[in-house]
Order: structure tokens, then C-alpha cells, then sequence
């Protein structure tokens, strides 16, 4: 997939849309590197059970990550529907396994609402607000908080 850069206002952000089970989420465009469709990925034994496994890209083993299952949802069953979005968190790069990928949207401050404070704490280190555009509610991850830089982090 290739996607014309445009001209962006000051102030304003794109984002890259996606559906995982039947919600929808985005992550700062930014961060993708590409969209590629499913490859089975290798397990890798006593890894958390968010993960995958991995897949050869390029040459560089890739860490392939359920987003579902990282997000605390019923964790997905792949098939060649499901799409791998290749991401950069800190200085890794990991694939993120997604139902599919459905817009690119230019939001600005406008569209950006605070993450309820109903919400669990756990909601809203992961999503850092709530898109509302064209009657749907996008919930903004940051993937910083859902890969922290250590392990440590992760609790």
C-alpha cells in the first residue's frame, strides 16, 4: 500500500485507522514503517502470550505482537485477512497484527477528546484519548505505553 503525503496544517496529525476485533483504534502515522498482509510467524518458546512469534523481513527477525491479546481482548485467530502493520516503538520495530487497516485521517485538536475517567487505569495508559469523527469513536493508542523500553515498564 503507498498513501500520497499531503500538506498538513499546523496543529493537525495523521494517523493511520485500524480494526482490531469490532473496534477501531489508530496510531500516529509516523510510527508505521509498512502494511504488509499475514505471514505465519515462528513461536518462540516462553515469550509473553501476547506474542506471535516471529517473521523474517528482509532479513531482520521481526517480532510479530497480537494487539488484541496485548490490549486485554480476546486474543485473534489469523488468517489471510488479517494484516501486520510494521511499526517503530523507541528504536525497535515490531509487526502488529490487526484485523484490518481502514483509513488514514487528518485529525486536529478539535477531534481529540480525553480517554473517559471511567476508564480503567490500565485504558488509559494505553489510549491516550478518543477520536470522534464521522459518528465513530477511535480510541488513540500510544505505543510507547503498550511496549514500554523495558520489561520492567510493562507492570
Amino acid at each position: 500500500m503507498s498513501y500520497a503525503v499531503k500538506n498538513l496544517n499546523e496543529g493537525d496529525r495523521e494517523l493511520i485507522a485500524f480494526r482490531v476485533g469490532d473496534q477501531e483504534f489508530c496510531v500516529n502515522i509516523m510510527s508505521v514503517r509498512e502494511i504488509r498482509g499475514w505471514t505465519p510467524a515462528t513461536a518462540i518458546p516462553r515469550s509473553p502470550s501476547y506474542m506471535k512469534g516471529v517473521i523474517n523481513l528482509r532479513g531482520a527477525v521481526l517480532p510479530i505482537i497480537d494487539l488484541s491479546a496485548r490490549l486485554g481482548m480476546k486474543p485473534a485467530v489469523p488468517s489471510q485477512r488479517h494484516v501486520i502493520i510494521v511499526a517503530q516503538v523507541y528504536q525497535k520495530i515490531v509487526g502488529l497484527l490487526v484485523d484490518a487497516v481502514s483509513d488514514i485521517l487528518t485529525v486536529t485538536e478539535d477531534n481529540v477528546q480525553p480517554t473517559p475517567e471511567i476508564a480503567s487505569e490500565l485504558q488509559r495508559q494505553f489510549a491516550r484519548s478518543i477520536l470522534a469523527i464521522d459518528k465513530r469513536m477511535i480510541c488513540l493508542l500510544e505505543l510507547e505505553a503498550i511496549f514500554p523500553e523495558t520489561e520492567s515498564e510493562a507492570a
